[in-house]
């Protein structure tokens, strides 16, 4: 890791990617190791550590044993819902969405992002963090990992005003048509809190999202957490034959900016059917 990556930000976000490619490198029940040595490995401070630690604890992925270690956790059961036409529609979620920038620059994937890409871990992607808001509040943190190639000249404008995807559609050619999605529960830490305006470790729910164009060529990886004090989603379940009823297809996916996918494009979903949203 570069421990002269700028932005606090992206250093614990680059510091959560480098424990979970250990963590996904190894099986069930195997040691990582400690937080003394992961700062020399990645070369950052104890407490960037501990709070990306902290986060996987919270999140399942690992377990602390006292006076044993860490351990990569169990595998987690996986219960997918799926509507009858495989897409994902819902209704317009209320309140009046912005976004604020915590970090934008342009980096090497890594392992981890590149692999979810289908890219080099030396090749360039966007990254960017930014604070979602509705009327004013804030709402959300999303990270996003773009292929820096599709989107040359981005800019911060594009990133804090408007549809996303619309600006890529209109101002770099990317065609955003499917996104697999999943959704788990999880706890907000300290920096998390800080930032959303909830008390640490208050409950939040984690959207992890990789967004193809119409070749079927990865564009977006995304990590998205969501207070769970203002966030609520409810799936509806197709499980006969519509009697004629087109689904409405305009609105905000849950993890996605109200706007995007707006166009008709199809969201296959790990919680698919339609999803309401309440703010």
């Amino acid at each position: 890791m570069d421990a002269d990556v700028p932005g606090t930000v992206l250093k614990r976000e680059r510091t959560r990617d480098a424990v979970l490619e250990l963590i996904e490198s190894r099986s069930p029940g195997d040691a990582i190791p400690s937080e003394r040595t992961l700062c020399t490995l990645l070369g950052v401070s104890r407490p960037t550590v501990r709070a990306a630690v902290d986060e996987l604890v919270a999140a399942g992925l690992l377990v602390r044993e006292h006076g044993r270690g860490m351990f990569v956790a169990p595998a987690k059961i996986t219960q997918e819902l799926v509507a009858g036409d495989r897409a994902l529609t819902v209704p317009q979620a209320s309140g009046a969405w912005s976004s604020r920038l915590l970090e934008f620059t342009t980096l090497q994937a890594g392992a981890r992002v590149g692999r979810k890409l289908r890219m080099s871990p030396a090749a360039e992607i966007v990254y960017v963090a930014r604070l979602r808001l509705v009327d004013g509040a804030p709402m959300a943190i999303e990270h996003l990992h773009i292929r820096a190639e599709l989107v040359p000249g981005l800019s911060a404008q594009e990133l804090e005003s408007g549809d996303l995807y619309e600006h890529l559609r209109v101002t770099h050619g990317v065609h955003v048509h499917e996104a697999v999605q999943a959704i788990e529960p999880t706890v907000v830490t300290r920096a998390e809190a800080g930032l959303l305006d909830v008390p640490e470790l208050s409950p939040a729910l984690l959207f992890e999202r990789l967004t193809s164009d119409t070749t079927g060529r990865p564009v977006e990886y995304v990590h998205s957490l969501y207070r769970g004090d203002r966030y609520r989603i409810v799936s509806r379940l197709a499980l006969g034959p519509a009697a004629g009823i087109a689904p409405d297809r305009e609105g905000h996916h849950p993890g996605i900016p109200p706007g995007d996918f707006a166009h008709g494009d199809a969201i296959a979903s790990s919680t698919r059917g339609d999803i309401q949203t309440g703010a």
